[in-house]
């Protein structure tokens, strides 16, 4: 993937408190990293997770993620962590994730994170809203 194939991403600088004893990024703050950035993601594309999903009727579960490491990120580092939707199924939004140094081209971390819509009061899968995928901008092949 490109960078030029994202549209959104959000900043971060690495903090003390990120790294381990060779100054790099530990390993399970990626998955922070990507979090947040999803978060930031739904936010601009105004959806408040708070508003439109409950513990109690519809949400997502997190059911799989994975991190590929290409090259350290060090303490002090500013990187930018993109986000976009790359493929979205019946119940499945995947997030298509990649890091790289502010302003650069440079790819430091790829990753996938998979959410299934999960109607609460079952525990099954749902078919993922209309309006969702819209306001995220999904565009299928």
């Amino acid at each position: 993937m490109a960078r030029s194939d994202f549209t959104f991403s959000f900043p971060f600088r690495i903090r003390y408190s990120e790294v381990d004893g060779q100054r790099v990024v530990f390993n399970a703050h990626y998955l922070t990293y990507f979090d947040t950035a999803i978060t930031e993601f739904l936010r601009s594309r105004d959806i408040g997770y708070n508003e439109h999903f409950s513990p109690d009727t519809f949400d997502f579960h997190l059911v799989k993620a994975t991190v590929e490491y290409k090259r350290p990120i060090r303490f002090d580092d500013e990187i930018d962590v993109w986000v976009r939707i790359g493929a979205a199924g019946r119940s499945s939004v995947t997030f298509a994730i990649e890091i790289h140094p502010r302003g650069e081209d440079a790819l430091l971390s790829t990753g996938d994170i998979i959410w299934v819509y999960t109607d609460m009061t079952t525990g099954r899968s749902s078919p993922v809203p209309g309006w969702f995928l819209e306001r995220m901008g999904w565009q299928p092949a």
